[in-house]
């Protein structure tokens, strides 16, 4: 307890008595005062007393041994390591595009997803061309124009053939230069 509030239940022990000494008051304090929980001390108890005694092993366990114990576990149960800050469903592609590496392409497949690059625009039709990247992207209207003034940069990606020549023409139409891969 901090000292402002031992000194308010100090207080109002003597409004309530008064004529008693203050070591009874102090006595009398000790004795009503709540016990305080602590953050590892829950009240709700496990219900397997198997995994009680585990997490009061994990518990005392210092940093270093924490961390060996993480790797320990990730090894055994086989669980992948995830970026920090990354999305969750990026490390589930990487294993899609792997397995495509390993078997070569067939040499006569024709493309059919492209990407959109904007390399670069005219600076009399910039805000034409803000407001083709806004409804294009969805982006907001200061979004669209740090996009459009960080050229080169990549619009859109995988995106069919008829689509990526529409946008290619249209933003050629404004005054961009736009190259599909």
């Amino acid at each position: 307890m901090s000292a402002p509030c031992r000194y308010a239940a100090r207080s109002c022990a003597r409004s309530i008595r008064p004529s008693t000494s203050l070591r009874a008051s102090s006595s009398f304090m000790q004795t009503t005062t709540p016990t305080i929980q602590r953050r590892h001390e829950t009240t709700a108890a496990p219900t397997n007393p198997k995994i009680s005694g585990i997490v009061d092993q994990i518990s005392q366990l210092t940093l270093l041994e924490t961390a060996d114990l993480v790797s320990s576990l990730k090894s055994r149960l086989n669980i992948p390591d995830l970026p920090v800050g990354g999305f969750a469903a990026a490390p589930a592609a990487a294993p899609a595009a792997a397995e495509e590496a390993d078997e070569p392409a067939p040499a006569a497949q024709e493309k059919t997803l492209f990407s959109v690059k904007l390399q670069s625009f005219d600076a009399a039709a910039k805000a034409k061309i803000i407001k083709e990247v806004k409804g294009l992207l969805g982006l907001s209207l200061v979004d669209s124009k740090k996009f459009v003034e960080s050229a080169p940069k990549m619009m859109k990606d995988a995106v069919p053939k008829e689509e990526a020549e529409k946008i290619v023409a249209t933003m050629k139409e404004l005054g961009a230069v736009v190259v599909m891969d």
